[in-house]
């Protein structure tokens, strides 16, 4: 296991989850409702920009590895369920939410190892549909973990729109890969 500088941003961004997380669920009198909101905002996002800021540095300094391939996309997936799981609990997040987004990462994750296996990785390499859906599900998250008005501005309803349009990419984004996917084992039969 490499210790770069790469990776250390993606296990500060596995380390971020419990507390991102556990805000919510510190005994009554710690923290306000709003301060648990800010908090875990603020800890996911953090967690969000390391997820880019990770892959910049990794390319840029010469420091991909193996490994940092595997844990990334891990710490990704962990932080994502692990707050779509704090906001269902909180009602923040439709359970089928939840589900699309979650049980996608799955199917994707393993429809990737399987084409890894069959020597067509480079067909279900991340699309522009996989990006902008990570984008909207990255940004919908922090506005639904801080979910109090900031000036009037609707955040929770701005974040409930945003996930709502981040489940509908995220259906597109696994359609699209899963038919690259035949399409390249199609090729080879």
């Amino acid at each position: 296991m490499p210790l770069n500088l790469p990776n250390l941003l993606t296990w500060l961004r596995i380390l971020l989850i419990p507390l991102m997380a556990g805000v919510f669920y510190l005994p009554d009198g710690w923290v306000t409702p709003a301060e648990a909101n800010l908090l875990a905002a603020a800890f996911f996002g953090v967690a969000a920009l390391t997820d880019w800021l990770d892959g910049y540095l990794a390319r840029a300094l010469g420091q991909t590895s193996a490994f940092g391939a595997f844990l990334d996309p891990v710490a990704d997936k962990l932080m994502v369920a692990a707050a779509l799981i704090v906001l269902t609990d909180l009602g923040r997040v439709a359970p089928l939410i939840a589900l699309i987004i979650i049980g996608r990462e799955i199917t994707i994750s393993a429809l990737r190892e399987w084409m890894a296996r069959a020597g067509k990785s480079a067909s279900v390499a991340v699309s522009f549909a996989g990006k902008l859906k990570t984008a909207a599900q990255m940004i919908a998250i922090v506005l639904l973990l801080y979910f109090d008005p900031i000036d009037g501005l609707p955040v929770a309803l701005m974040g409930t729109l945003l996930i709502w349009a981040a489940a509908l990419l995220t259906l597109v984004s696994m359609a699209y890969y899963l038919l690259m996917a035949s399409r390249a084992l199609q090729k080879t039969s």
